[in-house]
């Protein structure tokens, strides 16, 4: 007896899921992948990041967006939560639901083991094929480090990293700055 195969779904089924479901779940190539929860040290460093951008961008075309906000990546057909996005000037979205942003300028995940890999490899992957995005952060929760990407004219990427408190990376494509003193607002560090 063989195993029967597995049903893909289209995306649109899995939109349809995905709007009455309880918990959130990824979609690529025609499976859905449930998220895992963020612990505390997650949520505060996402809750100071959205805080200080928001702040930042108050009176300018820009808006900033929670994990709440599903991203499509069109040409590799991912749909994603990235932990916080930015997007500037015109917002385009998939449909009229107005909860899937086609086009974030900035994208910030902040890493946790289970996803540290993916958010890393795969997922980087899939969202530098967005022409939108001109930068990609990850930000460590279990110690000062953060890594910065930023879309060179040659669609290569360029990488600064930065594992002091003290210092501030510069978000050029939305001219924000981050401080890391302000990002890991009360988070718990293990100085080693």
């Amino acid at each position: 007896m063989s195993a029967q195969p597995k049903a893909r779904l289209t995306p649109e089924e899995y939109l349809a899921i995905e709007r009455k479901a309880e918990y959130k779940s990824e979609y690529y190539a025609g499976e859905m992948y449930a998220m895992s929860g963020g612990s505390r040290q997650h949520d505060r460093i996402t809750s100071n990041i959205i805080a200080s951008l928001h702040a930042q961008l108050r009176n300018r075309p820009c808006s900033v967006y929670t994990s709440n906000m599903r991203v499509r990546v069109n040409p590799t057909g991912l749909y994603t939560y990235p932990d916080v996005s930015v997007v500037c000037g015109e917002e385009l979205f998939i449909d009229e639901q107005v909860d899937t942003l086609l086009n974030p300028t900035v994208i910030i995940e902040v890493l946790s083991p289970s996803t540290e890999a993916y958010d890393r490899g795969d997922k980087f992957g899939h969202y530098r094929k967005l022409e939108s995005l001109m930068e990609y952060v990850l930000i460590a929760q279990d110690k000062y480090h953060v890594e910065h990407y930023v879309r060179q004219p040659d669609n290569q990427w360029l990488l600064s990293e930065t594992e002091s408190v003290q210092d501030t990376v510069h978000l050029p494509s939305v001219n924000c700055d981050l401080a890391l003193a302000d990002v890991y607002e009360k988070v718990e560090i293990e100085v080693k």
